[in-house]
């Protein structure tokens, strides 16, 4: 008799589990480098989201925490990348749907993002999608290590000085554009981002402007094939996507 009373106060009394959704930054690259409250929420989730830049890709966030997620349900989301091609409304319309599928399940979800949830996260546009179309959806949103504090610790490099500025940005796509943005700035530093592609013309920009062995350059950091160090004695004429530059400009 106590044990059918124990059990229908378990079915009527008990605190029903609600769905919920951690968005988790990873940090660059080095699994070493997760916060202890990342790691924690990675263990408490039983649906992890990750996002792909195209079909059939691997995930750099997911490789990151790939020990804490083997038996979770893995879930990839093609995310836009900066690509202009791709429809973005969609993609952030299409990939909330996912996401409040499983917390209406009441499963708690993770959503992994690569760096911090604050700098040029991709994440951010999904979270606001799941605010604007399911505000009563609770959301927690943990940061990282980003590649600017890692860049800087690696580099031996003072972010920012008193009586300084920080300008945190992408890497212009037009060459006039850099030279304007270097001539402009005074007591500042600049932490250029995603610089890639650009590179070769970049290089040569600082050369020109005599900054080029001032400035600290991180490629792929926390990965197998990490360089951190001084720009000019990097060797290869292409950056890979995840390249970051350090410039203090003293003019």
């Amino acid at each position: 008799m106590e044990k059918i009373f124990i059990l229908i106060k378990k079915l009527f009394f008990s605190k029903k589990e609600k769905g919920s959704l951690t968005i988790i930054a990873v940090g660059p690259g080095d699994p070493s480098l997760l916060t202890i409250e990342a790691t924690r929420a990675l263990k408490k989730s039983k649906v992890i989201f990750y996002p792909i830049s195209g079909e059939a890709k691997d995930s750099y966030s997911a490789e990151i925490v790939k020990k804490f997620i083997k038996k979770k349900k893995q879930i990839p989301l093609i995310f836009p990348m900066g690509r202009k091609e791709d429809d973005s409304d969609f993609i952030w319309k299409s990939g909330a749907k996912e996401i409040i599928y499983y917390i209406n399940k009441n499963l708690p979800v993770a959503l992994l993002c690569l760096g911090d949830t604050s700098i040029y996260a991709s994440s951010f546009y999904l979270k606001e999608e799941i605010k604007k179309n399911y505000p009563e959806i609770e959301i927690i949103t943990l940061p990282g290590i980003s590649s600017l504090s890692l860049a800087a610790a690696l580099g031996d490099f003072q972010l920012i000085k008193k009586g300084e500025n920080l300008k945190i940005l992408e890497c212009p796509d037009d060459k006039n554009q850099f030279i304007d943005l270097l001539n402009t700035q005074s007591k500042t530093v600049l932490a250029i981002m995603k610089v890639g592609k650009r590179w070769e013309w970049v290089k040569y920009v600082l050369e020109e402007k005599k900054i080029l062995r001032k400035a600290i350059l991180a490629v792929n950091l926390g990965m197998e094939n990490q360089y951190i160090g001084n720009a000019s004695e990097y060797l290869l004429k292409k950056l890979p996507y995840f390249s970051l530059l350090l410039l203090r400009i003293d003019n």
